[in-house]
C-alpha cells in the first residue's frame, strides 16, 4: 500500500499524518465501527469508482445494524453526502486505486456501552496494487483455516463491522505462515463460508456454485457482480452449501472481493485444483470483469461512478 496526501475526516480534508483519534476512542478499544473497501479504476472517461452507490448503501445499512447515527461534528450526513465525501477524497489524491470509508465511535470512553459516544467518519484513499501480492495472477494458493467464520449468532456477519475482522486477521496470518496467500474459513455447520476478505466460487459438473447467504457470508458487491456477469455469459450459477471436499475436488476455484477482484485459486491445502492451472471459466470471467471496471463494456456502465 502506498500512502496518499489527504484524508477526509468529519467534513474536512486533512494531511495524512494529522488524521488521528484518541487512544481511548471506543472503536479502537472495542471495534465499534463499520467500513467499506471500494476500488477506483482508470477509464477513458477518467477515474471511476466501482459500484459506489451499492457500497454507500451497505455502509449505511451496517451503521443501522450496529446502531451508529450518521452525525459527525454536529452535522447529519445522508447518502449523497457520504458518496460525495468519497469522490472528493479520490479527487484530492493522486494514483488512487482503493478507497476506504469508515464510520466509527471516536469518543473517549472506558466501557463497552456504545450509547451516546461521539461518531466520526474518515475516508482514506491509497494505491493498493495487487492485494494478494506478486504471482497471484498466475493462481493463488489457499489453506483451510483453523479459525471458524463467526456466524450470525456471534456477530452481524452480513455487515463489515470493524471488530468482527479479528478472525479474518488471525486466519490471514495463519495462511501466510503456511506459505499460502489466503485462507478459507468454514462455518459452524462445517460448510465453506468465505476467505478472510473474499467470497469464493467453484466450477464443477458444468455449474458455478458459491455459498449462499445462510452460510454466514458477507454478501459481497463483487460477488454479486460476478454472479450477474457469469449468468450474462450463459453460465448456471447456484447459491448453495459447499463442503470442503467439493471445494478440493472442483474443476476450478476462484475468489472475489473488492481488493482481490477476481482471483483464481490453483492450490488448496497443498493439493492442485483441477489441473493446477487457471481454468477457462475463471479466465473468461476475470477478463470480462476487467473490461467492465475499466469502462470497456457499455452494458455495465451503470456500475461506474465517475469522479470528475
Amino acid at each position: 500500500m502506498d500512502k496518499t496526501d489527504k484524508i477526509w475526516l468529519n467534513g474536512k480534508m486533512v494531511n495524512w499524518a494529522d488524521a488521528k483519534v484518541h487512544v481511548l476512542a471506543h472503536a479502537l478499544n472495542y471495534g465499534t465501527g463499520v467500513f467499506e473497501g471500494i476500488r477506483v479504476y482508470n477509464t477513458p472517461k477518467g477515474p471511476a469508482i466501482f459500484r459506489l452507490k451499492d457500497h454507500v448503501k451497505r455502509l449505511m445499512d451496517g451503521c443501522k445494524v450496529v446502531g451508529i447515527e450518521l452525525v459527525f461534528d454536529g452535522k447529519e450526513y445522508g447518502f449523497d453526502d457520504i458518496a460525495e465525501a468519497i469522490k472528493q477524497t479520490v479527487r484530492e489524491n493522486k494514483d488512487v486505486d482503493y478507497v476506504k470509508p469508515c464510520i466509527f465511535l471516536s469518543g473517549e470512553e472506558v466501557g463497552i456501552n456504545p450509547t451516546n459516544v461521539p461518531v466520526s467518519m474518515s475516508v482514506t484513499a491509497v494505491h493498493m496494487g495487487e492485494y494478494l501480492g506478486k504471482g497471484a495472477d498466475k493462481g493463488a494458493k489457499i489453506v483451510t483455516s483453523s479459525w471458524q467464520r463467526p456466524d450470525n449468532l456471534c456477530s452481524p456477519a452480513g455487515a463489515k463491522v470493524n471488530g468482527a475482522y479479528i478472525t479474518s486477521c488471525l486466519a490471514k496470518k495463519e495462511a501466510l505462515s503456511h506459505g499460502a496467500s489466503e485462507a478459507v474459513m468454514l462455518n459452524s455447520n462445517g460448510y465453506i463460508a468465505e476467505c478472510t476478505g473474499e467470497n469464493i466460487f467453484i466450477y464443477r459438473q458444468g455449474k458455478i456454485q458459491t455459498p449462499d447467504p445462510s452460510n454466514s457470508i458477507l454478501q459481497g458487491i463483487t460477488r454479486n457482480s460476478i454472479i450477474q456477469v457469469a449468468r450474462d455469459l450463459g453460465y448456471t450459477v447456484e447459491e448453495t452449501n459447499i463442503s470442503r471436499i467439493e471445494l478440493l475436488t472442483a474443476d476450478e476455484v476462484w475468489m472475489t472481493g473488492t481488493a482481490a477482484e477476481v482471483a483464481p485459486v490453483t492450490y488448496m491445502d497443498e493439493r492442485p485444483i483441477g489441473s493446477g492451472e487457471i481454468g477457462p471459466v475463471a479466465k473468461e470471467i476475470r477478463s470480462k470483469f476487467a473490461d467492465i471496471v475499466r469502462g470497456k463494456d457499455p452494458k455495465y456502465e451503470a456500475w461506474l461512478d465517475y469522479v470528475n
